[in-house]
């Protein structure tokens, strides 16, 4: 039988390669369905056969997996394009999120290397230090809503007030401003015809401090009243009753034409335009649109195991490559001679001198720029390299020039594994071997997950 597009199949999900690729297996052939789960019976329609390989979208879930055990907790699950994993225990995710990441190493490292399993998060609810909500309609000319894109789909919304990954003060200022939005008769940017003024709600929180930043996202199409509405925005932000505690509220404006959260100019309303947070001991400056890793207290278990994998680093030059808001860097810095990051975004650069200002690291250097050029610039040589590229991994050239530096050990810090194992065949062409690995979940009920590997060039005998 050749699956043929356009057909309806009915076929058991073998297993799930990651991130969320179901292999279903239908009278002897196979096909990849998105957002299944290993065991479910599913039903099925091919919409891409190419080289071979069918693609199929999932239509129903005929008979569950034997691992789905536990009742939703979430009211928005199915719907909602953000969770996967709901019905399924977390000690369970665990193992195939570990399975599904040893499988692509093994697939690419020939020989015995040490694969430490995966470390949970310490919280499984809740979590979440910022949600980008977005405004739009759950149906075609329906009510406004505001939360996350419908799974699949790139118009309908899903107002998700009773999300579980975060904490309940984010339910509670979506549900407020939503009530404000529908009360003023507000439009939302509507994605063909550019009209409309909502676009988007940025609420971050730290976890330590429980300190809160909430932006408003909208186009510069203005309304008669918009002043008085956005006073009341912020009013009605500040009156209501919260675990944590509101210190900015903002007014960005954004017409790119590009479905993003970014900044053509940004007002504050109230307070200021960032927030602290706590990683192991040090303080955080972090601004509205600033990276940071999106669960602070699973962020403290990666950079620990991180930390153990660059081991001793006593009067040794780090480099810290793909750094953000510096946050590796100065987790090694009272320990290292030196550490220089380099990172691409320069607002992330800004926040990494603050930070290291405000922990009293005078080690610390960071430079703004691509990776790439940057190396040319750094008359240093790195005793030791920390990479933590973005999710498509490392670009071939600059690549090229981490390893030409020849350093006895590097930690690589993944958040796609996908990317990480095509950059460890280039690392190992190039004279390096995998020492050891560690999966850290981050991010519980979702397919998503991050991979620590400790690299040593091999002919060196350092531990």
């Amino acid at each position: 039988m050749k699956m043929k597009k356009g057909q309806e199949y009915i076929g058991i999900v073998e297993k799930v390669d990651f991130p969320n690729k179901g292999v279903v297996l239908v009278d002897g052939e196979r096909a990849i369905v998105k957002n299944a789960i290993p065991g479910q019976k599913v039903r099925f329609l091919i919409n891409k056969v190419r080289k071979g390989k069918c693609e199929g979208r999932l239509l129903e879930v005929m008979e569950k997996s034997p691992l789905e055990t536990i009742e939703v907790p979430c009211v928005h699950f199915g719907e909602c394009g953000g969770c996967t994993y709901q019905t399924i225990p977390y000690e369970e995710q665990l193992k195939m999120k570990s399975a599904q990441v040893k499988k692509m190493l093994d697939d690419v490292i020939p020989y015995e290397y040490d694969y430490q399993g995966i470390k949970g998060s310490p919280v499984e609810y809740g979590y979440r230090n910022k949600m980008e909500f977005s405004f739009g309609d759950e149906f075609k000319d329906g009510p406004l809503a505001l939360g996350m894109h419908k799974r699949g789909s790139f118009y309908d919304i899903v107002t998700t007030n009773n999300c579980k990954i975060v904490d309940e003060d984010y339910n509670k200022i979506l549900t407020s401003v939503l009530t404000l939005c529908k009360e003023k008769n507000l439009t939302f940017l509507h994605k063909m015809t550019h009209v409309g003024y909502l676009r988007h709600l940025l609420v971050r929180r730290a976890a330590k401090t429980g300190e809160i930043l909430v932006n408003l996202i909208t186009t510069s199409q203005t309304f008669e009243g918009e002043e008085r509405f956005l006073t009341e925005f912020k009013d009605m932000l500040l009156s209501l009753e919260l675990n944590g505690k509101i210190v900015g509220v903002l007014h960005t404006i954004n017409d790119s034409l590009a479905d993003i959260v970014k900044a053509d100019s940004m007002d504050i309303l109230y307070g200021q335009d960032f927030f602290y947070e706590e990683l192991l001991g040090l303080k955080f400056k972090i601004s509205t649109f600033s990276f940071f890793q999106t669960n602070s207290l699973g962020a403290e278990v990666l950079y620990s195991v991180g930390r153990d994998y660059v081991g001793e680093t006593k009067d040794k030059l780090i480099f810290d490559l793909y750094s953000g808001t510096g946050t590796i860097a100065q987790l090694l810095a009272p320990v290292a001679k030196k550490v220089i990051g380099v990172e691409i975004i320069e607002e992330a650069v800004e926040a990494a001198k603050v930070n290291a200002a405000l922990n009293n690291l005078d080690n610390c250097e960071f430079i703004a720029g691509d990776v790439l050029k940057m190396l040319d610039t750094i008359e240093e040589r790195p005793d030791f390299i920390v990479l933590d590229p973005p999710r498509d991994g490392i670009h071939p050239k600059a690549l090229d020039k981490i390893i030409d530096y020849g350093v006895d050990q590097m930690v690589y810090i993944s958040c796609k594994p996908t990317s990480l194992a095509r950059d460890l065949e280039v690392l190992q062409e190039r004279g390096y071997k995998v020492v050891k690995a560690c999966t850290v979940d981050m991010f519980p009920w979702t397919v998503h997950v991050e991979t620590v590997v400790l690299l040593s060039k091999v002919n060196t005998h350092n531990s």
